[in-house]
């Protein structure tokens, strides 16, 4: 398992007249912690781009438990809890004060940005993250 953390301000231009962070804005929130976790890996989406490797999004989940509202600091935990393959999947929970307010996942397929189809994920990718996902 690997598990990364960032932490966002929200914004009033994140929330609804009622002063609660707009549900699509959670979506966000996951990429910024996807983000973060391919950064701390060593493996940012501008590198991946690099590598004419795409990793658009084919599905996505989210369970909205509580809220944030404005000014709120929103902890973004992003977790890869599987070795990928041709698919990646990421898991989310994010918290406000320590209280969890939205799971979920986000799915991902890398591609060949020039021919657009499937592809196992770069080799280098696979050497870093396989480790974390060895028997002990």
């Amino acid at each position: 398992m690997i598990k990364s953390e960032v932490f966002i301000r929200v914004l009033y231009a994140h929330t609804d007249n009622m002063g609660i962070v707009n549900n699509a804005r959670y979506l966000e929130y996951f990429e910024a912690g996807r983000n973060t976790l391919l950064r701390e890996l060593g493996f940012p989406y501008t590198e991946i781009e690099k590598l004419h490797y795409g990793l658009p999004v084919i599905e996505a989940h989210a369970k909205y438990i509580s809220t944030a509202k404005y000014d709120d600091i929103v902890k973004v935990a992003a977790i890869l809890k599987k070795l990928p393959g041709v698919r990646i999947m990421i898991d989310y929970e994010l918290f406000v004060n320590d209280k969890l307010i939205v799971t979920g996942y986000t799915e991902h397929s890398f591609i060949n940005l020039d021919t657009m189809k499937p592809i196992r994920p770069p080799k280098d990718f696979m050497e870093i993250v396989k480790p974390y996902f060895s028997a002990k």
